[in-house]
């Protein structure tokens, strides 16, 4: 292919902050829509896949990559670094990603300070660390300095950092859904298509994965909290009626509640659904009506069975949440 020919192409880039990389597996799970594209887009940036270096992103023109899929939360300086740079060469950001639209299983470190997160990390008796060293952002290498990204006090999802054109969630977003949204962007590009409203989220549905969920419903009354570790639920009633902690009242649908189906309760990586402002407040406010007690010490018994809150409720959302986040020590 000529260069003339690259050129003409629009330009494709993907980036990988504070995240697992599921998202990155994801893209490549759409099977030959990936050969779409290859065939459609240059693709110009995208460090698990190809040897790009930042300075060579940093010498394109801005505005000149058509669509960035930026997927993972910022956890340091090179992470917002990156979305700065990102922001001024993409005509089209997306938050790609439970981490970069809400902060993720990263932003449950936001209850902590970074201080007690690296006492943690590097000075308990599960850390082989008897020289007691601790992260720097430099370090005096025969080669010469290094420079080590450093660590911000807490996790913030992307448009905390830089404006954010559309929002992809999941962990990891579904493979018919990322086919779909690139899908969208190559139409539009030929003109045979029209982008959604900036700030719009793509790929999902504008109700609840409980509306999606195939399982029967009747009346909640909940006495006890099961976990799945110790309790198989039944393949047909509603999960939460089991006892079993289910998302799903509060989570944004698109799914085709895949969890739920398949006899596991939905965790909620969706994201909020249409019109709710917190996640974990809403799914906080479902699981308190439907318990099954009115005498104060029976619903505290029944309450002490969430093992986890924080780590339930807000899973995905904390450092989106209304609470934001909430240091302790």
């Amino acid at each position: 292919m000529s260069n003339n020919s690259q050129d003409s192409k629009p330009k494709f880039a993907m980036y990988w902050a504070a995240a697992c990389g599921g998202c990155e597996i994801a893209v490549l799970n759409i099977h030959e829509g990936i050969l779409d594209v290859d065939a459609n887009f240059d693709v110009v940036f995208w460090p698990v896949a190809m040897d790009t270096k930042y300075k060579d992103v940093e010498a394109m023109e801005d505005g000149s990559i058509t669509l960035c899929l930026f997927n993972g939360a910022i956890r340091n300086d090179e992470n917002a670094e990156m979305a700065h740079l990102l922001r001024r060469k993409a005509k089209i950001l997306v938050a790609f990603g439970s981490c970069a639209c809400e902060g993720c299983i990263p932003g449950l470190a936001n209850l902590y300070s970074k201080q007690a997160m690296l006492d943690t990390v590097f000075s308990t008796l599960t850390t082989d660390n008897p020289q007691g060293i601790r992260p720097q952002i430099a370090f005096q290498a025969p080669e010469g300095e290094l420079s080590i990204p450093y660590l911000f006090d807490t996790v913030r999802p992307l448009d905390h950092v830089v404006r954010v054109d559309y929002y992809i969630p999941g962990c990891p977003p579904e493979s018919p859904q990322i086919a779909a949204v690139v899908g969208l962007v190559i139409q539009a590009l030929r003109g045979e298509a029209q982008l959604p409203p900036v700030g719009s989220v793509l790929g999902v549905g504008n109700s609840t994965v409980c509306d999606e969920c195939p399982r029967k419903r009747s009346e909640k009354i909940i006495t006890e909290f099961r976990r799945m570790a110790t309790y198989q639920p039944n393949s047909t009633d509603c999960l939460l009626e089991q006892g079993i902690l289910c998302s799903g009242l509060a989570t944004r649908s698109g799914c085709q509640a895949r969890c739920p189906s398949a006899n596991m309760p939905c965790i909620g990586c969706y994201g909020p659904a249409a019109g709710v402002v917190d996640q974990g407040a809403r799914m906080m406010s479902a699981v308190a009506s439907v318990v099954g007690s009115n005498d104060p010490k029976e619903i505290e018994r029944i309450m002490d069975g969430i093992v986890d809150p924080a780590g339930t409720f807000y899973r995905f959302s904390l450092p989106a949440s209304l609470l934001g986040h909430a240091r302790v020590g």
